[in-house]
């Protein structure tokens, strides 16, 4: 059987509790309140940002260039057809690992690493890839688990991803 995030949120996303959601906010808080992202700054040496059309021309606007040439500069179509940078780590990554373009940065980078969004359930896939970029997830992932284990131990855990099915269909009217 497989070991690891992956296998975890798999199961998760089989079988998802009721308060997946909660649980992932409250550690994504918990996590994030103890954490420097400049210190790491992975995510924009490693992976870079889906870029929209108001992410670029406010970028665009920041750099006082034309929307056209920066993403001659800056950008290429990937094979999906999704603006993507040209380079990795990110030109925008200055040494000391702050974002040159902070206050216009991306959605993308504004909402990574996704762990505050709703609907949990339907980016476990991609939470299970941003434990390979991030720490920070790969301590909200090893959090849950512990969580989830627990709930699963106790009387009080019924009702989550681990309930019985016998239990589940006690339930429907």
């Amino acid at each position: 059987m497989k070991k690891g995030p992956e296998a975890f949120l798999k199961r998760l996303k089989r079988q998802p509790p009721r308060d997946l959601d909660a649980v992932v906010h409250g550690l994504h808080e918990a996590v994030f309140a103890k954490t420097d992202c400049l210190t790491c700054a992975n995510c924009c040496k490693t992976t870079g940002p889906l870029w929209t059309e108001r992410d670029k021309e406010r970028v665009s606007k920041r750099l006082r260039l034309k929307t056209a040439d920066f993403e001659a500069s800056y950008l290429r179509l990937d094979e999906d057809g999704d603006w993507v940078l040209k380079q990795l780590p990110c030109p925008f990554l200055e040494s000391d690992n702050a974002c040159s373009i902070y206050e216009d940065r991306p959605k993308a980078c504004r909402e990574y690493p996704h762990t505050d969004r709703v609907k949990q359930v339907q980016i476990l896939d991609l939470t299970a890839k941003n434990t390979l970029v991030c720490p920070a997830v790969g301590e909200i992932v090893q959090r849950m688990e512990a969580i989830y284990a627990e709930k699963s131990a106790t009387p009080a855990g019924r009702g989550t991803a681990e309930a019985t099915p016998a239990r589940r269909r006690g339930r429907r009217r």
